[in-house]
């Protein structure tokens, strides 16, 4: 019935310090909908930006959000990248279960306070996205209409 999740929305106190951190420190793309909102893509999937005071159906509390997003990065990349971009790494690389059998991961928090893990499947296979990306589909479909 479900093939994926399509977005969560997080809760901050400073959109334009939430996108900018999760654009240098996850290297996601910044989007703008809706009436001026703000997301954050990667891949087919994102991360929406509701302002704290400014909930629009659920006043959730900043900090609350809690992901876990997979890599296709070696744990050793994403350890010096996160270093190198001066975030405090709260716990790992540790070993732990994922939704498709054994990740390592390492924990650290956005500048709200939202739990961040990023992890790598053992099962190298499984770190590769299900899908084409976006941008991928985007550009076969505009190279067809060129066609």
């Amino acid at each position: 019935m479900i093939s994926h999740f399509d977005h969560v929305v997080l809760t901050v106190a400073n959109i334009d310090r939430a996108v900018s951190f999760y654009e240098t420190v996850l290297r996601m793309e910044s989007v703008t909908f809706g009436e001026g909102r703000k997301a954050v893509r990667f891949g087919q999937q994102k991360i929406n930006l509701q302002l704290l005071g400014e909930e629009l159906r659920n006043h959730a509390m900043e900090g609350a959000g809690d992901l876990c997003l997979i890599t296709d990065w070696s744990m050793d990349d994403v350890v010096g990248h996160l270093k190198a971009c001066k975030v405090t790494i709260l716990e790992g690389p540790v070993s732990k279960s994922g939704a498709q059998g054994p990740i390592e991961s390492v924990y650290f928090n956005d500048p709200d306070n939202n739990l961040i893990e990023v992890s790598v499947y053992l099962n190298s296979t499984q770190n590769e996205p299900v899908e084409p990306s976006l941008d991928s589909i985007e550009k076969e479909a505009n190279e067809k209409e060129a066609e």
